[in-house]
């Protein structure tokens, strides 16, 4: 009768208690980084030459990366970074204000646009018309149409900078390639071993396809509109670029 009782304790316990199960862990540290270009400036608007030199965002600069944060506004970032120059400086705190996730900004001048040396605040078809003559094309439509139809490489194109700069002081395509790229892995790396999650990073357009120029199989036809995203991702020490220039966050931020 006692051996009875306990076979039916044991029962009992075994149907009534609480079965624990202890769930594997999975360690996903992938980092997506959410790479933008700056909201309209005053100098985008009179079509200077803006690398270095700086303006600050016009209302419809402002309106833009409004936008953004608020098409942004259901993505958490772990951390936001931009140039230190203060039209990205501007457009990184906007976007977080918009959506409601306002943060501190990590200002990096490694994020900088291309410093075009003499040609810094002058015209932009100065530069380009210079820079369309030093490569062999009669004009700068003509450039740009082959730029456009991917016959002239976006890397070929912006080393005329360093061509045509008298000052010597414009930087050369693989110069701002090495250090937008340098930053990126530090940023990446950081917050990978922070565990992962989403990073907003805001630099310039020409800076951001330098870097991703050899790292994406999609061939750099177009400039980036201001405020558009390029995706990119990173886990297990490999970056992965998705869509670039993406403006789909702009319009949904537009509709809210």
């Amino acid at each position: 009768m006692k051996k009875f009782s306990l076979l039916i304790a044991l029962l009992s316990s075994l149907i009534f208690s609480p079965l624990t199960i202890q769930a594997k862990t999975v360690d996903d540290n992938t980092v997506t980084i959410y790479v933008t270009r700056h909201g309209k400036t005053m100098f985008n608007t009179v079509h200077r030459v803006q690398g270095w030199a700086d303006t600050p965002l016009t209302a419809a600069g402002v309106t833009v990366a409004e936008q953004l944060g608020k098409g942004l506004k259901e993505v958490e970032f772990k951390k936001a970074y931009a140039s230190d120059l203060g039209r990205a400086r501007q457009t990184a705190r906007i976007i977080l204000t918009a959506k409601g996730q306002p943060m501190d900004v990590v200002e990096s001048e490694k994020l900088r646009e291309f410093c075009f040396g003499i040609y810094e605040g002058d015209l932009d078809a100065n530069m380009w018309g210079a820079i369309a003559t030093k490569l062999g094309y009669e004009s700068e439509k003509a450039l740009f149409g082959d730029f456009a139809n991917g016959k002239l490489p976006f890397s070929k194109m912006f080393s005329g900078v360093a061509l045509v700069d008298s000052s010597g002081e414009a930087e050369t395509f693989d110069t701002v390639k090495a250090r937008m790229q340098s930053e990126l892995k530090t940023i990446a790396e950081e917050a990978a071993a922070q565990g992962g999650g989403n990073v907003l990073l805001v630099s310039h357009g020409a800076a951001i396809l330098a870097m991703i120029s050899d790292m994406s199989a999609t061939p750099i036809t177009a400039p980036l509109s201001n405020a558009s995203v390029t995706m990119i991702t990173y886990k297990n020490g490999e970056f992965t670029v998705g869509k670039i220039g993406d403006m789909s966050y702009v319009e949904k931020g537009a509709k809210r």
